[in-house]
């Protein structure tokens, strides 16, 4: 996914971008579908990552984090958003999401999860401003 693909003219559209990307294991496109500055909040330590590289930051401790755990493959889907709201160039969503992985070849999927996205539109599309995930309840696949 090229940098320009990552901005959408509509806030879910970059949301999915995003998420796309992530999937993708495209860190670029995640950066590009970032605000900078950013900010996000995650369940995975150091959990707070923010200023102008903070996409690519955090992906660089997903990467040193999941070695560490042996987990892999990671996947999120969302469903359909539970609020959003755009108010001029502001946007809000909440989105609820199961994210599938491996740990030690086992697949985990974590359902229940919810992802909080605060959007703000500049020049040529809207740009994720800040996001936080909310764990869901991790299950062991059969």
């Amino acid at each position: 996914m090229g940098t320009q693909e990552a901005i959408a003219v509509d806030p879910l559209s970059t949301v999915h971008r995003y998420i796309d990307a992530f999937n993708e294991g495209d860190v670029t496109g995640m950066a590009a579908a970032f605000a900078v500055p950013g900010s996000i909040l995650d369940g995975m330590p150091p959990h707070v990552w923010g200023g102008p590289t903070a996409a690519e930051d955090w992906y660089r401790d997903v990467l040193i984090n999941t070695k560490k755990e042996g987990a892999s493959d990671f996947f999120v889907t969302v469903g359909a958003p539970q609020h959003l709201e755009v108010s001029g160039d502001a946007a809000y969503v909440v989105i609820p999401a199961t994210m599938r992985f491996n740990v030690h070849g086992k697949q985990i999927i974590q359902s229940g999860a919810v992802f909080t996205m605060a959007l703000r539109k500049v020049s040529d599309g809207w740009r994720i401003a800040a996001w936080a995930w909310a764990k869901g309840t991790p299950q062991q696949s059969i």
